[in-house]
């Protein structure tokens, strides 16, 4: 085996791609700072337990870990960003209003989510903290919007749940935290006929709203569906007219909405609504978010947040890059002033000025227009 060789869904980004993925970050980033996200910078790694504040099991099995060598305590290569904005939020800003906060930068992965996905995803993302209000939700779902709009992502299905709906039917039952995990579990897996069996033993009228759930998929016409046949439990119903009124105000902006009520995707850390994008051609989700209050509680601070995060990687292959830029090709030389002041000007204005070396015989980066002496005065020729 080459000592070369790269791991398993783990890759290099060449100079084409690289671009292309460096431009989307910018112009998401600098949309999100218009509208009033800081951005953060938190550490690659830190203490597993910080890391796993709030945020399930499941974080654990997909996170690296190391022995740090100088306290003997274990570290954590973080695998998703939002727990450590959480904590800078709780810890460190200490704001008692609103804060927006976004990041950009790779986390690492244990094992892929899928098939066609890296191990270091390039994870973008915003958060929201301190409003409880549907408002927050809507602003944020807004924004993920108009990130995918710039970097011109087409054909977006938005797909909406809300954990409150099953968490409800739990509390409402009574039913065990052994077998609401259980079920949870069978839920995310579409497992019908074990869902079946363990709701076999339950009460009919929660019997029957656990295995309608699967079947509350489609358009704003399941909301109805689901407000007339599952039980009617305060939580519940708030829960399907928050829904609605984000489909309202979502529909004009988004090329369709669909509700999905068994999606429990990050149910041990979310608290309300969910929702994930889906780009045509692309099966799995290119960015997910939701309400998540509690994250901060082992911060000292659970404060309401709201957020979403995509991975930059993914969302750049959905748009063919465009060929790289050609550049301006520079004689070298040394102590020709205006030649020098000709090349910042240019470099200045954006163009790619590449200066020859010294015995030169070629150049990786294409070029298709020299720098030229003519008549006493340099100027730009195609070559």
């Amino acid at each position: 085996m080459h000592n070369w060789l790269l791991p398993e869904y783990v890759e290099d980004i060449l100079p084409v791609e690289a671009l292309h993925i460096e431009v989307t970050r910018r112009q998401i980033i600098d949309l999100l700072l218009v509208h009033g996200y800081q951005q953060v910078i938190p550490p690659l790694l830190e203490y597993v337990e910080s890391l796993l504040s709030g945020s399930g099991s499941d974080m654990d099995l997909r996170m690296f870990k190391v022995i740090d060598q100088l306290s003997g305590r274990m570290m954590g290569l973080r695998a998703d960003m939002t727990p450590q904005v959480a904590r800078i939020d709780a810890h460190l800003l200490n704001s008692e209003g609103i804060s927006r906060l976004c990041y950009v930068s790779s986390v690492l992965h244990t094992v892929p989510s899928g098939l066609t996905q890296t191990r270091e995803p390039l994870q973008i993302g915003a958060e929201l903290y301190g409003h409880p209000g549907l408002e927050s939700d809507i602003e944020v779902q807004h924004l993920m919007l108009k990130c995918l709009s710039v970097t011109n992502v087409r054909g977006i299905h938005l797909d909406l749940g809300h954990v409150a709906v099953f968490r409800g039917l739990i509390k409402g039952a009574g039913i065990s935290r052994d077998l609401e995990t259980e079920l949870f579990s069978v839920l995310q897996a579409k497992d019908i006929s074990t869902l079946q069996e363990l709701c076999s033993k339950l009460k009919k009228n929660t019997r029957d709203a656990l295995l309608l759930l699967p079947e509350l998929y489609g358009d704003k016409k399941i909301l109805a569906d689901a407000k007339r046949r599952l039980p009617d439990y305060p939580v519940i119903g708030t829960a399907l007219n928050e829904l609605s009124l984000v489909e309202e105000e979502l529909s004009p902006v988004v090329d369709n909405v669909a509700f999905d009520l068994a999606d429990l995707r990050g149910y041990h850390y979310h608290t309300g609504m969910v929702f994930a994008a889906y780009a045509k051609g692309c099966s799995s989700a290119i960015a997910l978010g939701g309400r998540y209050d509690e994250i901060g509680r082992n911060f000292g601070r659970a404060r309401p947040a709201t957020g979403f995060s995509m991975d930059l990687r993914e969302l750049s292959r959905l748009v063919k890059p465009k060929t790289y830029p050609k550049g301006i090709r520079a004689p070298f030389e040394k102590k020709d002033k205006e030649l020098e002041h000709l090349i910042q000007q240019l470099r200045k204005a954006g163009q790619i000025v590449v200066t020859e070396l010294p015995g030169q015989k070629s150049e990786s980066l294409a070029c298709d227009r020299q720098l030229v002496l003519l008549e006493g005065k340099w100027i730009v020729k195609a070559i």
